[in-house]
């Protein structure tokens, strides 16, 4: 008699799900996608705090250049570093669309160069931002005037390696067929 109800117990576990059991798996994992909402809000809110503080930072140095309190040189830094910072809030904003369009909805009513349909095109849109980034840093400091000449070239040399290592990247994705064309 043991062995009987051993051996249903094992059948019983052994039994196929039924269809209720499958759609009812199915939707709590499609529901996990929402949890994604979370580091959409994230960015998207870190992306309007930074266009606002970099907003208030211009508007300040603006007043600064009208007030003669700061001379041409310090005023192409100031907005240099402010493309920066806008540059890095563009970066936030791409990621937070890219998320939400991937994850939670693909409808929204984007340009066509902005439509994210697989992860490598948010990898694409976001190595491509910062290198330009990169680029601006490294103008930056140029223009700063306070680096030495050796100090420059390693910089330049570091930003020109971490852009090409990068950019070797997107085109192995690409040419691997990864990135859908259309």
């Amino acid at each position: 008699m043991a062995e009987k109800t051993a051996s249903m117990t094992s059948d019983e576990d052994s039994r196929p799900t039924s269809a209720a059991e499958r759609k009812l798996g199915m939707r709590l994992v499609a529901w996990t996608r929402f949890i994604v909402i979370i580091p959409v809000l994230g960015l998207f809110i870190g992306s309007i705090s930074m266009v606002v503080l970099a907003t208030g930072e211009a508007v300040s140095s603006v007043g600064a250049i009208i007030a003669k309190q700061s001379s041409l040189k310090e005023a192409t830094v100031a907005f240099i570093e402010l493309a920066d910072v806008y540059l890095l809030a563009i970066v936030l904003y791409i990621m937070a669309l890219g998320l939400f369009e991937l994850f939670i909805d693909n409808r929204l009513p984007l340009p066509a160069w902005l439509k994210i349909r697989h992860l490598e095109d948010l990898k694409e849109k976001l190595v491509s931002v910062v290198i330009v980034v990169l680029g601006v840093l490294f103008l930056g400091k140029v223009t700063e005037g306070s680096a030495t000449y050796l100090e420059l070239l390693y910089l330049g040399g570091g930003i020109a390696l971490v852009s090409a290592a990068l950019t070797y990247f997107v085109g192995r994705v690409l040419v691997k067929g990864h990135h859908d064309p259309q």
